[in-house]
């Protein structure tokens, strides 16, 4: 063994190379099998002449056994003396334990030490409690914690199974601009830049009127990238800078709308539920609100979701509005809602924390939705739209309407809405040459993870948050 800056090397390794590389994640496939692991130190504990390392490699931790008396004396030396998050190569005997947080333990064989990380310069993020200020400071480090990797595990597979459900469904990925001369709902809330000699342009806040265009050209779009809204709040649903997923479909109303966002999001509550269940365990998320999601809905994922469903609860503006003026007069809300305004999250929270599955509030007033949604034919007052709210008091996760088609009334609601109509030249000719119904909505991933995850705060739901008063690391 030799030690060179800072790191332990094992000059003469052992029987390592017979054993099989694998990861945690898979270790389940290997009992009663030697294998190697390449990973981290997350933790270590003693008691007498056993150690009880605990490693992570980033798909999972696993707790290793360490007899004094069963491993050379250089192994269990080197290891007794090893910082928190230190670099390795373990290798070992996989044993099945039911008593084990994760079914498994490693009996250690052997173990190489990559870096060790020197006694004087610890680590920062010590396995005690720290403020929710460190820790964000220390987001770069924050994300090796059990906890967070899991949510970030969690995070990848919904937006896999949110671009996975399009793609099996006959949808074309289009990529909007991120750069845009003009905004969807007016320029007061966006990032604003100067865009060489041609003025201002801004950081998109939604892809939706670019994929308009290309679900004219294609049928069925969606787009899938970042977006960025100027809002200056700080609310624990609200960040600068999140992902955004956006079908739009020619041809589709309302109730087919609808439909789409209720087959999409039980495609995704399924595909978390069968991969995810440890991470949930580990996130401290109770499944059953999960599995009370997806409950009665087909298993099919290749249907066609054009058909009435039944699923999810749907609630026009006005029967919410009733619910929420029914639970102030009860003193479940401490402020009366107006009706004509727009659900604030104190109101979204109660209306969905009523059901055990996504709840769809539609057909809202026009007066307080975005320009582009086509009135209700039968209440012209109000916008054919949709809100689903999940579960839990999470609040609005998707938000989408049928747009308007016709030329004319497009071209006044710009000018109403006081939009520069120099700039909308080209979504007006959407409806100018071959202007069709066409319905679509916009998924907010950090919201759906929050929900999925039960989250308190949606700063955790993103590997590096970009909020109203952080942009560290």
């Amino acid at each position: 063994m030799a030690i060179v800056n800072g790191t332990i090397t094992n000059s003469s390794p052992t029987s390592a190379s017979s054993a099989r590389e694998t990861t945690i994640a898979e270790i389940g496939q290997h009992v009663d099998e030697r294998v190697t692991l390449r990973g981290w130190l997350y933790n270590l504990r003693a008691s007498g002449k056993l150690l009880f390392p605990i490693f992570r490699d980033g798909t999972g931790t696993i707790q290793g056994i360490v007899p004094k008396a069963e491993v050379p004396e250089r192994v269990f030396e080197t290891l007794k003396s090893l910082t928190l998050e230190s670099s390795l190569t373990v290798t070992g005997r996989v044993r099945a334990d039911a008593r084990a947080p994760s079914g498994f333990e490693l009996d250690v064989e052997d173990l190489s030490v990559t870096q060790r990380i020197p006694d004087e310069t610890p680590y920062p993020i010590q396995l005690k409690e720290a403020g929710v200020d460190f820790l964000m400071e220390h987001r770069h480090l924050w994300i090796r914690t059990p906890r967070q990797s899991a949510i970030l595990r969690v995070r990848a597979t919904i937006m896999r199974a949110a671009a996975e459900y399009f793609d099996n469904h006959g949808f074309v990925r289009t990529d909007p601009p991120i750069l845009t001369p003009n905004a969807c709902e007016g320029t007061s809330e966006l990032f604003e830049m100067e865009y060489f000699d041609d003025g201002k342009a801004y950081l998109t806040q939604s892809g939706q009127l670019y994929v308009e265009a290309t679900a004219m050209a294609l049928g069925r779009v969606y787009s899938f990238g970042p977006t960025f809204r100027a809002e200056k709040s700080k609310t624990r649903r609200h960040l600068t800078e999140f992902w955004m997923i956006e079908p739009e479909v020619t041809y589709m109303d309302l109730d087919g709308l609808m439909n789409l966002a209720e087959c999409f999001l039980t495609h995704i509550v399924r595909r978390v539920l069968e991969l995810h269940s440890a991470d949930l365990k580990t996130i401290g998320k109770d499944i059953t609100k999960l599995e009370a999601v997806v409950a009665g809905a087909p298993t099919d994922n290749s249907e066609d979701c054009s058909g009435s469903r039944s699923g999810f609860p749907r609630l026009s503006y006005d029967e919410a509005h009733a619910m929420l003026i029914d639970a102030h007069e009860r003193g479940l809300l401490e402020s009366m809602h107006k009706y004509g305004d727009d659900f604030g999250s104190p109101d979204e929270t109660y209306i969905s924390s009523q059901f055990s599955k996504p709840v769809m509030v539609h057909r809202y007033p026009a007066s307080v939705k975005a320009f582009y949604m086509q009135p209700d034919p039968l209440d012209p007052s109000k916008a054919l739209c949709v809100d689903v709210l999940a579960p839990e008091g999470y609040g609005e996760i998707i938000g989408g309407s049928q747009r308007i088609d016709d030329y004319d009334l497009l071209e006044s609601r710009i000018q109403a809405h006081h939009l520069p109509m120099a700039a909308f030249q080209w979504y007006l000719d959407l409806r100018r040459y071959g202007s069709v119904p066409h319905s679509g909505f916009g998924m907010g991933i950090e919201r759906c993870v929050a929900w999925i995850c039960g989250l308190e705060h949606v700063r955790e739901t993103i590997p590096f948050a970009r909020t109203l008063n952080r942009i560290y690391p």
